[in-house]
């Protein structure tokens, strides 16, 4: 029998500056805007409660003194929430690495081996279970550095961005490749190199990780929304 491991932690991140959906960021941060009755970021929030996840970090930038003043603490989703401040600290967003890198010693405190969650605040997946027999499977599995849930191309982005391939590893080059959903499963490993404050982005990571055959990919058949124009929140909306 496989011993369990702790709930893992999260990040959501929600740094972004959200350009395409101006003018509707200029007051709002994107993960706040609200989508089928709730902020887009609670839909995370919720899901990654209900799976036993109880410690989260949101990374901010654009607008961050909202965040708090509407998340607070995070009790009122049975969550403990913490804030990465990548303005107040240090002027601008950090990118995905750079984020994730900041928020390191809430994430793997001590240099924790265990995974944990990192998602996207501004994509919609509803139904997504951030399950723990997947981060056991993934726990187990220590020679991987991460695992990534891929959805079929979106019209706005055709050629996607990996490939699966039969050993469940991700691919570069692929006769079919599929869309990162903006969630997964990582450890620590991945960013211990980068200096908290560095700006960073993931997708050379991701490659990296790729080449040494340490990314897994499986494909999510639920519904995903990359909430990335005002006319794809507004269609999820008119839902």
């Amino acid at each position: 029998m496989k011993a369990s491991i702790p709930a893992p932690r999260a990040i959501v991140l929600a740094a972004g500056r959200g350009e395409r959906m101006r003018p509707l960021t200029d007051t709002c941060p994107k993960p706040l805007l609200p989508v089928q009755g709730r902020p887009l970021i609670e839909w995370h929030l919720l899901a990654l409660a209900k799976a036993g996840v109880r410690e989260v970090v949101v990374n901010t930038d654009w607008l961050e003194e909202q965040f708090p003043a509407a998340l607070g603490d995070g009790s009122r989703f049975g969550l403990v929430l913490r804030y990465s401040m990548e303005g107040k600290d240090h002027g601008g967003a950090l990118e995905t690495a750079g984020g994730i890198a900041k928020a390191l010693h809430w994430l793997a405190p001590d240099g924790d081996p265990a995974p944990f969650w990192v998602v996207s605040g501004d994509v919609f997946l509803p139904g997504f279970e951030f399950a723990p027999a997947d981060a056991q499977e993934f726990a187990a599995r220590r020679e991987l550095l991460a695992q990534l849930w891929m959805v079929p191309n979106a019209p706005h982005h055709p050629r996607g961005d990996y490939g699966i391939g039969p050993d469940g590893l991700a691919l570069l080059q692929a006769p079919q490749r599929y869309t990162w959903a903006s969630a997964g499963l990582f450890r620590a490993a991945m960013f211990a190199d980068i200096q908290p404050g560095t700006r960073m982005p993931l997708r050379p990571r991701l490659d990296a990780a790729i080449a040494a055959h340490r990314l897994a990919a499986r494909l999510w058949h639920g519904a995903w929304t990359d909430v990335g124009t005002p006319e794809r929140l507004a269609e999820l909306n008119n839902h």
